[in-house]
Parts: C-alpha cells; structure tokens; sequence
C-alpha cells in the first residue's frame, strides 16, 4: 500500500482511511489509517527523476531531451526503401504532391502522420481469372470451379458460349492506378467481361470456338485496353487468353453430335475434291490433244491444198508457154498413178514375131523373187 497503516486490525482499526470502530471486544476507539499526502509523493517522484538524468540537470531539460529524441526517431522513421521493379508514390495529408514517381533506391519522406509512401510494382505482371476460379496452389491449378454467371455468353448467331478466360495485366501509370479509380481490380475484371461479350456477340459459334478464336482474343485486348485508357486506370493489358471455350454442358452431347456431323460431311467433300482433281486434268489433257490434233489436220489439209493450188498453177502457166508438151507430160504422169498399183505383164509383138517366140516379161512375179531375195538375204 502507498499509504502507512496507523492501525491494524488489533487495534480496532476500521476502513482503509482508519475511520470508524473495528468493533473489538475491549469497545476501545483505538487510531486508524489517514490518507496520502499527494504533495509528498509529487516531489519525491521529482528528486528521484532528478537523481536518474546525468548530472542532475532540471526537469525541464530532460524533457526537452526526451522531445528531441522521439522527434528524431520519428524523422528517422520518414527514410523509405522502393525495390527493383517498384514505384513510389508520396503523399502529404493524403494527397499527391507530385505527377512524378520515386525510381528503387533509399529516398526520405514526411513520416506518418504528416506524410505516407505507397510503392506499387510495376514490373509484376498480375491475372485475373474470369468465368473460372481454381483452387489449391497457384491460381490455375488442376481444381477449378467455374463461374457460369461470368462464363456464359451470347454469339452472333443467337448460340449460347461457355468461355473461360485469363486477363494479364501491369501497372502502367502507378499514380493514375491509386487514385483515379477505387477499385483497379475490380474494374478491370468487369470492363474485360463487358469486352469480351461484346467482340463474341458478333462472331459465330464456330468461329468463337476455332476458326477465329484468336482473332476474338485480340479484339477483346484492344477493346478493354481502350476502355481503362478511358477511365485513366493506369493498367496495360498485356493479353485475354481464353483457357476455355466450349457449349454449355446441358447442349454439348448435342453439339458434340453435330460437330460429328459436320466433319463426316466435309470428308466427304474432301474425297469429292480429290476426285474431281483428279478427273478433270485427264479430261482437260484429253480435250487439249484432240483440239491439237484438229489444228494440225486443219494446217495441213490448209497446206496441201494451197500446195496442190500452187502446183495446178504452175502447170497451167507452162501449158500456156508449150501445151503439146504440158498435155504429154500430162498423160505420162496420169498413166503413172493408174498403171503403179496393177499387176503388168509387156509382150512386144513386133520383136521376133517371125520366128514363133513371143517376148514375154512378167514384171510381177520378178518383183515377187526381187522382194524374196531381199528378204533372204537380209535374214
């Protein structure tokens, strides 16, 4: 107790200030406890933080010490740190002082709460999962539970799409992305579902799917890019990677069965392809040579007959310079064609007629034996 005890219990004392009767058997009104003296206790707290400070210097100094410190430590505490890849952002009073930003290294700033540093990394590139939520280690492990009210969409040709997609991100403008907008992440996951289902309302099924699948991912890029450079959020989309892409799961049998369908029908015209490929050169190499072979009978009737005009006029133009001639020439060349072909046997009456032997030359049959010998001799 910090008060002295001026009775005990023996002595009849009564409450904790020695007022009133302890009630003892011998009824005597014995002395009690009085209260602290306040003044007392001030000044020997006083002596004995005198006799703490070195040199027993008055109290008003030391506490002027004291203040010096604690404002030291707390100038000391305003010395930041930015990392590699990082930003800093100063504020004083909550606000920004500047449009420019700390580059890594060690800079000093009003500490709080007078002054506050913020020190966004630039340099890390962040995801946004939309439509799917993965769970376990990483963000995309092999666990993933799907958000059907942010997956299913509607394409161009009224079908129904069910698209889980990857948005990544970076800071590009750290003051514009504390302050311009309250929640960076959150608008950028709604501005990139608004995106996307605006570029897959007007694509088709099939090609949202495949064909154009990469065509919808770029637009949606630069779509949503446009739209935070609107809302100055100070965010780069780096790429919209869709990790999914099919029909919904009540219909995709169904899809399934007509995907089925038609690739059996584009098979189909695949073969039909290669047979009409295969056809037609033949058919058009056949038609090329018998155009051909009619031009070259053309040409050469054409040049036969002017070669037979060119002759009939050389003949003619020599009739008129000797017909007697022209007309025996004529009919040796006539009798030439017509006697060529035929068997020929010359009897000559008027040699040795007198003496009973006719001369007779068989022509035929020496060209028989003169053709029998060739062939003989050539074997």
């Amino acid at each position: 107790m910090p008060w002295q005890q001026q009775g005990g219990r023996g002595s009849g004392g009564g409450g904790p200030w020695g007022s009133g009767p302890t009630g003892g058997s011998g009824g005597g009104g014995g002395g009690g406890l009085t209260p602290p003296d306040l003044d007392e206790m001030l000044r020997r707290g006083q002596e004995k933080f005198k006799n703490m400070m070195p040199g027993g210097i008055g109290a008003g100094k030391g506490v002027a010490l004291i203040l010096i410190a604690l404002i030291g430590i707390w100038l000391f505490s305003g010395i930041y740190r930015v990392q590699p890849g990082e930003r800093g952002v100063e504020l004083l009073f909550g606000a920004k002082v500047s449009d420019s930003t700390t580059a890594p290294g060690l800079h000093f700033w009003f500490p709080a709460p007078i002054g506050n540093v913020y020190t966004p990394n630039v340099e890390q590139t962040n995801e946004i999962l939309v439509g799917f939520r993965g769970t376990g280690a990483g963000s995309r492990a092999a666990t993933v539970r799907d958000v059907p009210e942010e997956s299913l969409m509607l394409t161009g040709d009224q079908n129904i799409i069910d698209i889980d997609y990857v948005v990544q991100w970076r800071i590009k403008n750290p003051i514009d992305f504390l302050f311009n907008t309250r929640d960076p992440v959150g608008t950028t996951k709604l501005a990139s579902e608004s995106a996307l289902r605006e570029v897959v309302g007007q694509t088709n099924l099939e090609d949202a799917l495949a064909a154009r699948r990469s065509e919808v991912e770029n637009k949606t890029r630069e779509l949503l890019q446009k739209i935070l450079d609107e809302y100055k959020a100070g965010i780069f989309v780096a790429s919209v990677k869709m990790q999914k892409a099919e029909p919904p799961q009540p219909v995709i049998d169904a899809f399934n069965d007509v995907q089925r369908a038609k690739q059996d029908r584009e098979r189909q015209q695949n073969e039909a392809e290669a047979y009409r490929n295969d056809i037609l050169p033949k058919a058009k190499g056949q038609a090329e040579r018998m155009i051909q072979e009619a031009r070259a009978y053309r040409e050469q009737r054409i040049k036969e007959a002017q070669g037979e005009a060119k002759q009939f006029l050389e003949v003619y133009e020599a009739y008129k310079g000797n017909p007697d001639v022209t007309k025996r020439r004529l009919y040796i060349e006539r009798l030439q064609e017509v006697l060529s072909g035929s068997n020929k046997v010359i009897i000559d009456s008027e040699k040795g007629g007198g003496s009973g032997v006719v001369p007779y030359l068989p022509l035929p049959e020496l060209q028989k034996r003169l053709q029998s010998n060739q062939t003989g001799g050539g074997q």
